[in-house]
């Protein structure tokens, strides 16, 4: 398995010069050893396949929203999130879209949350979407610890699953990525996958965490690429209480970096469904 450490102030970031070797080793990945997945009879428990009028927003009963700006949420960010339709709305043919939008120099974009609506322990977490592309923009399909709001726990005591990231200048590049308590920040644990004659923006795939106790299985496309387990990790394992689910485009920060004159706007995400197993 390979590991890749990141350099992060609050959630995701990758340290830029590591956006090359990322490029190459992993377009192949280690096959012989990341495809021992036992088949699991998954049960369906909770999903949205978006279905509804366009323009409008998504199901209030399963997702909520983060709002505003936040002081760049900890990552030097620099849009503001909305729950405006212009920024999050359903397309009316079965999908979510998050936009990032540029007016002048200031940006809005989305992110949605199951937080006080659905949590979960263990199971199959898995999104089928396209994501947006270019210089700055950050999509992330991600969960949270459930109890990051309780006292004396916060980030990354309550622990944070990235299923899918990736910094738009490299549209052929995911990473899934863990952070907890000692293995955080600069030393957060994470794998990467690379396409090798396609991009992300160009089709949809489905983006996949199988988690069970002490151990987080990160797939693309039924792919197994990268698997991490309790012994692998340099700090308590904070995988064994619910999380909840988040959907967001960011721009600038440092992951990404900052968008520049050739990064267009605006820029989409679209996600055709999230499905949770048991």
């Amino acid at each position: 398995m390979t590991y890749f450490s990141k350099r992060t102030i609050y959630s995701k970031p990758l340290a830029l010069g590591l956006l090359a070797a990322l490029s190459l080793s992993l377009s192949g990945c280690n096959e012989d050893d990341k495809q021992d997945v036992p088949k699991r009879n998954w049960q369906l428990v909770w999903s949205d396949d978006f279905n509804g009028s366009a323009g409008s927003l998504p199901d209030d009963s399963k997702w909520g929203y983060d709002l505003g700006n936040n002081g760049g949420w900890g990552n030097q960010e620099l849009q503001s999130y909305t729950n405006d339709p212009q920024n999050v709305s359903l397309d009316g043919k079965g999908n979510l879209v998050i936009t990032a939008i540029k007016n002048g120099n200031a940006f809005t974009s989305a992110r949605v949350k199951t937080q006080n609506k659905f949590t979960k322990a263990y199971g199959r977490f898995e999104a089928r979407l396209k994501t947006p592309y270019g210089p700055g923009v950050w999509p992330a399909f991600w969960m949270l610890g459930a109890n990051v709001n309780e006292p004396n726990v916060g980030w990354p005591n309550c622990g944070e699953i990235d299923i899918m990231e990736m910094r738009g200048q490299a549209p052929n590049v995911i990473l899934g990525t863990i952070h907890g308590p000692g293995y955080s920040a600069g030393n957060a644990i994470s794998g990467s996958y690379a396409l090798k004659n396609s991009r992300f923006d160009q089709d949809y795939h489905v983006f996949a965490v199988e988690w069970s106790e002490g151990q987080l299985d990160f797939f693309c496309d039924g792919f197994l690429y990268n698997r991490i387990e309790k012994k692998d990790v340099p700090g308590p394992w904070v995988y064994d209480h619910p999380f909840y689910l988040m959907l967001n485009i960011a721009v600038g920060g440092t992951f990404a970096g900052f968008p520049t004159a050739q990064t267009p706007f605006p820029q989409k995400m679209t996600i055709d469904y999230v499905r949770v197993y048991q």
